[in-house]
C-alpha cells in the first residue's frame, strides 16, 4: 500500500511542483510587457551533481550555471538588482527590457565560493536568502537533521558578500522552513501557513495566536540579520513557496515589502507584495533553461480528474478510514492523474446539501477532521493538485425562512421546492456565514483550488425572497409583480442574467475569503449541459457558459448523456463539444466530467460505453477530462482500463 508517511521537507514539496510544471505542452514564446520581470529561483550550486534526481532536484551544476548566465547576456536579458525593482516601483525609474532577477534560496555555502566570484566576473546583482534557525548553533535543516559543518554560509561571509553591492540579503524566515503538527492525525504542514495542531488539548491555534505568532517569527528573521550583518532585510522569500496575507501583513510590518513565492510567469511592478519565481530543477541544459524562461511553463497541461467523495473514504472506524485512504493513493497514484476534485462536505443521504462538513468551522457539525488529512495525502503521495469540492448555496444550517431561496408558487413567494435547499444569495446573512465556512476551510486546509457545487442555479420562478425582490426593484429597475417580470421571454432572460451574474459575484466573494490565506488557489465551477447545447436556457438555470468561462479559471461541465436521457449519447456528447469549442477559449478551459454510473438504473456505465465516451471527446480537442463518480471498493472504472486510456506520461 501506498505509503503514509507524515514527514514533511522540501524534497517533498519540491517534487510536488515539479509534478504540476514538468509536462507543460510548450507552444510558444511569450513577450516580455513593459514593467514586467522573471524571477529564477536556484538552491544549491554543486561542481558535480548526481544522476540521482531524486536526491539533486534543485541543484545545479557550476557548469550549467555560467552556461546559463552565458545564455542570459547573449539573449540581452538585463539582471536586475532589488533595488532596481524597489525604485522601479516607487517610480524612481524604468524597468529594462528583458529583466531578471536571479535569487538563490536557503544560503548555502556555494553560493559564497561559486556564486559570487562568478557575479562579480558578469556583473550580475542577486539575490541570496537565508533561514535564521540554521545558522543559529547546533542548527539543523527543514527535515531536523544536522547540517553538515560549512554546507551554509557564515555571518563573515554573509557580511562580506553585503558590502559588495551586488547582493541582497533576504529573510526565508527565521524558522518557518520547517513542517508543524497541522491535524490529527499527525501530518507536519508548512509552519507558515498552517494552523498548529495541539494533540493534547485536540485543539488549534487561534486566529489570535497565529497573528501573534507569524509577526514574532517576521521581527526575529528582521532582528537577527540587523546584528549579524548590519542591515535589515527588504525581502521575504517564503519558505516552500507558501504564503497569505497574513504572513505578507507581517512581513510588511517590518519593511520587507517584497515577498517572494513559488508561481511561474511574468511579475508585474503593480504588484511585488507576492511575487512568483521560476524554480529551476533537475539541472536543467541550456536549452531545457532556454525553454524554462522564453516560455514561463506557461503552455497549457490538460487536466485529468478523478471526482472523490470523502463519505467513501470516512469510516466511524479511523482505522479503517485510513485503509481506505490508502486504498485511494494507490489507486490516483496508479491512473497517474492530475487532479483531484474531493468533496468536502458530508452528504450520506446523496441529496446534495452539505449536512455538515469534514474540517473545523463556525457553522456545521464536523463529521470528521479529515479533509486536510487526505487533500494533504494526495498532494504529497501522488502529487495530484486537490480542488476542495463545496456548496455554494445548498448548506443546511439553521436560519430563518427569510435566508433561503424562494420561489413563486400559487401566485405567492414560498420556499423554493428544490431538492437543493439553498440559501438566497441576495441575503446578507447568509452570504457572512457561508464565507465563514469558506474561510474556515481555508485556514484549517492545504489544497490548490475550488470546485464550486452544481447547487449554484435559480430557475425562471426564482429568487423572489425579500431580500431578492428588493434587489430587483432597486438596482436592476425590473418589475417585482410575477406576471410582469415572468411574462414576456425578454424580461425573464434580462431577470436571468442578471441572477447569473449574481451567483458568479457570489463565488467570486466565497474564492476571496479562500484566497486570503490559500494566495493561488484556482477555481472551477460545475455547470448543467443544457445551458450550454441551449443558451437560452439560461433562463431556467441562471448558467451561461460565456460568463463562467470569463469568471473561472476552469468550467466544470457535466458531460453525462446518460444523466439526461439522452436519445443518442454520442451525438449529443459530439454536440456539446463542438458547442464549448465555439466559445473563445473554451476547450481550453472547460473540464468534460463523463458518468461512470447511470443513476437512473443505479447500473455501472460498462467500461467500453466509457472508453468510447472518453476518446469522443478527446478527438474533438477536449483536452481536460474527468469523471464522476470514482467507486474504489468496486473497481469503477476499472482501474486497469484507466491505466491505460486516462494516465498521463509519468514525470521523473
Amino acid at each position: 500500500m501506498t505509503g503514509l508517511g507524515q514527514t514533511l521537507d522540501i524534497c517533498v514539496l519540491i517534487r510536488h511542483v515539479l509534478s504540476l510544471v514538468g509536462l507543460f505542452v510548450f507552444s510558444c514564446a511569450f513577450a516580455q510587457a513593459k514593467d514586467e520581470f522573471i524571477v529564477l529561483s536556484y538552491h544549491d550550486i554543486k561542481d558535480t551533481i548526481s544522476e540521482d534526481l531524486a536526491s539533486a532536484q534543485t541543484a545545479v551544476s557550476t557548469a550549467n550555471l555560467i552556461r546559463q548566465f552565458d545564455w542570459l547576456k547573449q539573449e540581452a536579458y538585463r539582471v536586475i538588482s532589488v533595488q532596481d525593482l524597489l525604485e522601479a516601483r516607487a517610480g524612481k525609474k524604468p524597468l529594462p527590457d528583458k529583466s531578471v532577477l536571479l535569487t538563490f534560496d536557503d544560503g548555502y555555502a556555494s553560493f559564497y565560493h561559486k556564486v559570487f566570484p562568478l557575479l562579480k566576473q558578469y556583473g550580475y546583482p542577486a539575490l541570496v536568502a537565508v533561514v535564521g534557525s540554521w545558522l543559529e548553533p547546533g542548527n539543523s535543516s527543514a527535515s531536523g537533521e544536522a547540517l553538515p559543518k560549512d554546507s551554509l554560509l557564515s555571518w563573515a561571509q554573509l557580511q562580506e558578500i553585503s558590502r559588495s553591492n551586488l547582493v541582497e540579503i533576504a529573510s526565508h524566515s527565521y524558522d518557518l522552513h520547517h513542517g508543524i503538527l497541522g491535524n490529527p492525525q499527525g501530518n507536519l504542514q508548512p509552519a507558515g501557513t498552517t494552523r498548529l495542531y495541539d494533540a493534547a488539548s485536540k485543539t488549534y491555534e487561534s486566529d489570535a495566536a497565529y497573528v501573534k505568532r507569524v509577526r514574532a517569527e517576521m521581527r526575529k528573521a528582521s532582528d537577527q540579520l540587523f546584528q549579524h550583518v548590519g542591515v535589515r532585510p527588504k525581502v521575504m522569500v517564503w519558505p516552500y513557496g507558501e504564503a497569505n496575507q497574513v504572513l505578507i501583513q507581517a512581513a510588511k510590518e517590518v519593511g520587507m515589502t517584497l515577498t517572494l513565492g513559488l508561481r511561474d510567469g511574468y511579475n508585474s511592478l503593480n504588484d511585488m507584495s507576492y511575487a512568483g519565481r521560476l524554480l529551476i530543477t533537475n539541472n536543467p541544459a541550456i536549452d531545457e533553461f532556454a525553454k524554462l524562461v522564453l516560455r514561463l511553463r506557461t503552455g497549457d497541461r490538460p487536466l485529468h480528474v478523478v471526482h472523490v467523495d470523502m463519505d467513501f473514504i470516512y469510516d466511524p472506524d479511523p482505522a479503517q478510514t485510513e485503509r481506505n485512504l490508502g486504498r485511494l493513493l494507490d489507486r490516483i497514484q496508479a491512473m497517474r492523474v492530475n487532479t483531484v476534485y474531493l468533496q468536502a462536505f458530508s452528504d450520506p443521504d446523496g441529496d446534495g446539501n452539505a449536512d455538515s462538513l469534514y474540517f473545523p468551522n463556525r457553522h456545521l457539525p464536523m463529521r470528521a477532521d479529515l479533509f486536510n488529512r487526505v487533500a494533504w495525502q494526495l498532494l504529497t503521495r501522488t502529487r495530484v493538485k486537490v480542488y476542495a469540492w463545496m456548496p455554494v448555496l445548498a448548506f443546511r444550517i439553521k436560519a430563518p425562512d427569510s435566508w433561503f431561496v424562494h420561489e413563486w408558487r400559487d401566485g405567492k413567494p414560498l420556499l423554493a421546492r428544490h431538492i437543493y435547499k439553498r440559501l438566497s444569495p441576495f441575503n446578507p446573512d447568509a452570504k457572512r456565514v457561508v464565507g465563514e465556512i469558506y474561510e474556515d476551510l481555508a485556514k484549517h486546509c492545504n489544497f490548490a483550488g475550488l470546485l464550486f457545487h452544481d447547487d449554484a442555479i435559480l430557475s425562471d420562478y426564482e429568487d423572489v425572497s425579500p431580500r431578492a425582490m428588493k434587489i430587483v426593484k432597486q438596482q436592476w429597475s425590473l418589475p417585482t409583480e410575477e406576471n410582469k417580470l415572468r411574462g414576456v421571454a425578454a424580461m425573464r432572460m434580462k431577470w436571468a442574467k442578471h441572477k447569473t451574474q449574481a451567483l458568479i459575484e457570489w463565488t467570486r466573494y466565497l474564492a476571496d475569503k479562500v484566497r486570503y490565506y490559500r494566495l493561488d488557489t484556482k477555481t472551477a465551477r460545475n455547470y448543467y449541459a443544457l445551458p450550454i447545447l441551449k443558451p437560452d436556457s439560461e433562463e431556467w438555470y441562471a448558467q451561461s457558459l460565456a460568463t463562467g468561462l470569463a469568471a473561472y479559471d476552469y468550467v466544470a461541465i457535466e458531460a453525462m448523456p446518460f444523466m439526461e436521457e439522452a436519445e443518442n449519447p454520442d451525438a449529443w456528447l459530439e454536440e456539446l463539444v463542438r458547442k464549448v469549442a465555439s466559445q473563445p477559449e473554451g476547450l481550453r478551459k472547460t473540464v468534460f466530467e463523463l458518468q461512470t454510473v447511470d443513476w437512473r438504473t443505479q447500473k455501472k456505465i460498462p467500461m467500453e460505453t466509457f472508453l468510447k465516451q472518453l476518446r469522443l471527446v478527446q478527438s474533438l480537442g477536449g483536452g481536460h477530462l474527468g469523471y464522476y463518480p470514482d467507486n474504489l471498493f468496486e473497481d469503477q472504472p476499472r482501474q486497469e482500463d484507466m491505466e491505460k486510456a486516462f494516465a498521463l506520461p509519468r514525470f521523473p
